[in-house]
């Protein structure tokens, strides 16, 4: 790599490692969905439900990482699927994508912060909320702040928490499971226990399969850390070959410790309360004094961890914007150390807004920001689906030898088809329960989808403006910057 590129202030400094991608990209999806959300998949839909479900969203991931890799270690850029979306489909995609993407965790960001002030209630219930926020939103501003560098190191350990709780966790289950640990054998009576392993039915598994996704959102951040990455053609294929069967190994497994461990009748597992996660009655049952004070200290890690990634992605999303004249140019700035500070601050400021809304109104705002910008994720996973099956074709279309790439996705064209139609399907049904019935909860529907009329309303506005069409396979630009 030549030092005209790292020196340059208009470019991004390439100082990220195999292991902080690997870290970041684990850490985007390790979160909240695992330790607290998993308890209430298990619940609705019995522990064979729940883990079918997963294993579902889990195979749709892998082909949408695998899709992300071959696009990203071709060309490694922080605009990432934007960039993808706006080269090989159309420029009006590539626009709502990012802005879309971008709004999605500047939100996520007011929901990290929410989340920090019930964690630290748990331990000081008297406190003001605001101390609690403020200073996560420090910490997150100040990691991103620093460099690069240091955003990716303090991933890395924030990331290495979270994976070292799941493996104590899956080897105490599997001890207490076999009886070594906490007494009795437990076995698989609770996976065959009244209407245990499947409960509800179809429908059942088909909400908890809404919900999986949400839990494994992040994922894709590799794409936009592919832009400051150290030789990306060999650390992209890399972080992608360990990162999906760790984060499936560690969901499936477990969900299926929960699921053997406590019945999924248990009213608990329903509640979001850290003193009641899966995870926590677990390590109590094991007899670990301070389960629950330890789970709520990991669970503290993992939202910062969340608001930390979710700071990076949107910054960088915002200044690759700004550089493409689709966002004010003020925020195209980076300073000596490649950061570019001024998307970072706006986007600061927008995640403080959006917190402040809880504040107001019984948070029925901050309800309506958080159910638009859940809907975003999906949104992205079927932009980058279908940019890479244009991708592809576009490479061959133009005369490329797919063996010259520097990773190649398997499963062609059935991966991105496949994820493009699960994809499709998650969005759509995101409220099926509104429409089940004789009257149609039409406030529920209007909550729920949105996100879509924004997203749509992004694309359309650019597409009429600036008339684009979508381009031609010939035409696509597979140039590299």
């Amino acid at each position: 790599m030549s030092n005209t590129e790292t020196s340059n202030p208009t470019q991004l400094k390439r100082t990220l490692k195999a292991r902080h991608l690997t870290m970041i990209s684990l850490g985007g999806s390790i979160g909240t969905g695992i330790f607290l959300a998993s308890g209430g998949a298990i619940h609705t839909a019995g522990p064979g439900g729940a883990l079918l479900a997963y294993a579902a969203i889990g195979l749709m991931v892998y082909f949408l990482m695998t899709s992300l890799a071959e696009m990203a270690a071709y060309m490694p850029v922080a605009g990432s699927f934007k960039v993808y979306a706006s080269k090989f489909v159309d420029p009006a995609l590539g626009f709502a994508i990012g802005w879309n993407y971008w709004y999605n965790w500047a939100i996520t960001i007011a929901a990290e912060l929410a989340a920090v002030v019930l964690i630290m209630k748990f331990w000081f219930p008297d406190s003001p909320s605001v101390i609690w926020s403020g200073l996560a939103l420090l910490i997150m501003f100040g990691l991103n702040y620093l460099s690069v560098k240091g955003f990716g190191e303090a991933e890395f350990w924030f990331s290495l928490i979270k994976v070292v709780t799941v493996i104590i966790f899956i080897i105490t289950g599997i001890m207490m499971i076999f009886g070594i640990m906490g007494g009795e054998a437990i076995g698989f009576k609770n996976f065959t226990m009244q209407d245990a392993p499947f409960n509800g039915g179809f429908l059942a598994i088909l909400g908890v399969f809404m919900a999986a996704g949400f839990s494994f959102q992040g994922t894709e951040l590799l794409g936009v850390a592919a832009g400051e990455s150290e030789d990306p053609e060999k650390t992209i294929p890399k972080a992608i070959n360990t990162v999906f069967w760790r984060i499936l190994l560690f969901y499936i497994l477990a969900i299926l410790v929960i699921g053997l461990i406590l019945p999924y009748t248990d009213e608990r597992l329903l509640s979001d309360s850290v003193s009641v996660s899966p995870f926590t009655l677990v390590f109590e049952r094991a007899g670990f004094a301070f389960a629950a004070s330890v789970m709520n200290a990991i669970i503290l890690t993992a939202v910062l961890s969340a608001g930390n990634s979710g700071m990076y992605a949107s910054t960088r999303m915002l200044w690759d914007l700004a550089r493409d004249g689709q966002a004010p140019k003020f925020l195209a700035r980076l300073d000596e150390r490649g950061v570019p500070v001024n998307a970072l601050i706006f986007t600061a400021l927008v995640g403080s807004l959006a917190f402040l809304t809880t504040f107001f109104g019984d948070g029925v705002v901050y309800v309506w920001l958080l159910n638009a910008s859940g809907m975003a994720g999906f949104v992205t996973w079927l932009g980058i689906a279908i940019s890479h099956y244009r991708f592809r074709r576009a490479f061959i279309a133009q005369g490329g030898d797919i063996h010259t790439l520097p990773y190649r996705a398997k499963w062609f064209p059935i991966g991105p088809l496949l994820a493009l139609i699960l994809c499709t399907f998650i969005i759509l049904g995101q409220n099926f329960p509104a429409f089940i019935g004789g009257n149609i909860d039409w406030n529920g529907v209007l909550v729920s989808y949105i996100g879509l009329p924004l997203f749509l309303a992004f694309w359309l506005v650019y597409k009429i403006k600036h008339k684009t069409k979508v381009i031609p396979l010939e035409e696509c630009d597979l140039s590299k910057e």
